[in-house]
């Protein structure tokens, strides 16, 4: 049975994708084949152009990665695919491009794209769908867990986008599995203090890990050695 993980975040920029890449080094370091999948990613195509978060999760954990679709602009998938003038897969078809995928690994885990209803197509099908869609198509086929990790900041306003997020997955009848702090200060204020303890209580979801900032900058390997300690 495959362990499937989807990763979100409360906002853009919380540490998702080094949090993805945390997720996946530790479930290797336990001996998981692991695969992480990108339904959507934009900003390839600009002057300056964004690294891949597929890349950068496979240079830090090791793991296989598969992106499923791309967009020149650093904007919300639909607005991107729109201005590119260009058709991007639906909500419905990642989702069965994924549970396609699912025999071949132990841990598949699903990054987003900025927060939970960023839409990643032209019909309004936001990275919500695909955890609900995941999550009732698996338990109807075989039981399969879908696990939803929502990654947040530690700082100021981290409350209210937390619970925001955690009360929209469960309006769809899906529980969140757990949070991560995606940045932890080396310094952490009274502000990070508190909500570190507070994030816990005002969602009902448990810390799952806290990773130091600047954690994606660490060398390959360094990252691998660490990542598990950070979960727990």
């Amino acid at each position: 049975m495959t362990r499937v993980v989807v990763v979100t975040g409360t906002d853009t920029g919380v540490g998702k994708t080094i949090a993805t890449a945390a997720l996946a080094a530790a479930a290797s370091a336990a001996g998981d084949r692991v695969l992480v999948v990108k339904p959507v990613q934009t900003g390839i195509g600009s002057p300056d152009p964004d690294t891949p978060d597929v890349d950068t999760v496979r240079a830090l954990a090791g793991v296989e990665t598969v992106q499923l679709a791309a967009l020149d602009e650093p904007l919300a998938p639909d607005t991107a695919a729109r201005r590119q003038g260009v058709r991007i897969p639906t909500v419905r078809e990642h989702v069965a491009r994924i549970r396609e995928l699912l025999p071949s690994y132990d841990v598949v885990i699903v990054e987003g794209a900025g927060g939970l209803l960023v839409r990643l197509d032209a019909e309004g099908g936001t990275l919500l769908d695909i955890a609900r869609d995941l999550t009732f198509a698996l338990i109807r086929a075989d039981g399969s867990p879908v696990e939803v990790v929502v990654v947040c900041r530690a700082g100021l306003g981290t409350l209210n986008h937390t619970e925001l997020t955690t009360t929209a997955l469960r309006a769809v009848q899906v529980e969140p599995a757990g949070l991560v702090i995606g940045a932890w200060p080396v310094e952490p204020g009274v502000a990070e203090t508190c909500n570190r303890t507070d994030l816990p209580r005002v969602t009902g979801v448990p810390v799952l890990a806290v990773i130091p900032d600047g954690a994606g900058s660490l060398a390959p390997e360094d990252f691998r050695a660490a990542a598990p300690a950070w979960f727990g």
